[in-house]
C-alpha cells in the first residue's frame, strides 16, 4: 500500500476543522473567500488533505495577530510568490555556477604551454637547446 501524501485528499471537513482548530462553517467561509479549496467527491463532499490543513493553520495564525481575510489572502499571495523567486532565484545561481566552472574548464584547456628563453640585450641567445 502506498504513502499518503500531502495534497492527498481525505479528511471530512468535521475533521479537518478540528485538526485546523476551527469551526466547519470557519472552513466553508474560507473557501467560499478563496482562501482555500478543498478537493470534492463525486458526490460533492469537501476533501481537505493534510496541505489544506497546513493553509488551515496558517490563516488561523494570520487572523489571530489581527489580519483581515483580504490581508490574509494578500499575505500568502506573497508568501507563495517569495517561494517561487526564491526557487528561481537557487536555479539561476546554479546556472551561473555552472557557467562559471565551464569557463574556467575552457580557459585551462585553451592554455598552451610556453617555452621562453631570457634574452639580454647584445648578447647572443645559448644554443644548446
Amino acid at each position: 500500500m502506498a504513502a499518503r501524501t500531502r495534497t492527498q485528499a481525505v479528511y471530512v471537513i468535521s475533521v479537518a476543522a478540528e485538526l485546523a482548530g476551527m469551526h466547519p462553517q470557519t472552513l466553508r467561509i474560507y473557501e467560499r473567500r478563496g482562501l482555500v479549496r478543498p478537493a470534492r467527491t463525486d458526490g460533492g463532499n469537501r476533501r481537505y488533505s493534510d496541505a489544506d490543513i497546513e493553509l488551515l493553520r496558517r490563516i488561523s495564525e494570520l487572523a489571530a495577530e489581527g489580519m483581515n481575510l483580504e490581508g490574509i489572502r494578500r499575505v500568502m499571495q506573497l508568501e507563495v510568490e517569495n517561494i517561487r523567486l526564491r526557487r528561481q532565484l537557487a536555479e539561476a545561481r546554479a546556472a551561473a555556477d555552472n557557467a562559471e566552472v565551464a569557463a574556467q574548464r575552457r580557459q585551462r584547456r585553451d592554455l598552451v604551454p610556453l617555452r621562453q628563453a631570457v634574452a639580454v640585450f647584445g648578447q647572443r641567445p645559448p644554443t644548446g637547446r
